[in-house]
């Protein structure tokens, strides 16, 4: 399912426009975004949590050359399913 497929499900489900479907999907995932910027965790009771988690600089090869190479630090984001979730899966 790509975005416009989602938005497409939500405003179905909802009983909303598809304008205002985007609009709300769009706010969600900007609100997710701006807290791993500032550092929170988003917390979804029963479907899962959103964090930030550090990677260190570290050394890498090329798998072309096998040159040595510098991997920067970086923050990557993390998905923890909810035990909803899981449990709607299985």
């Amino acid at each position: 399912m790509n975005k416009n497929e989602f938005i497409d499900r939500v405003a179905d489900m909802a009983g909303i426009t598809k304008s205002d479907a985007a609009k709300a999907v769009d706010a969600v995932f900007d609100a997710i975004t701006d807290a791993l910027k500032k550092g929170d965790d988003v917390r979804l009771v029963g479907f899962g949590t959103f964090s930030a988690a550090k990677r260190a600089a570290r050394e890498g090869r090329n798998p072309r050359t096998g040159a040595t190479i510098q991997i920067p630090a970086s923050i990557q984001p993390k998905f923890s399913a909810g035990k909803g979730l899981k449990d709607a899966l299985n």
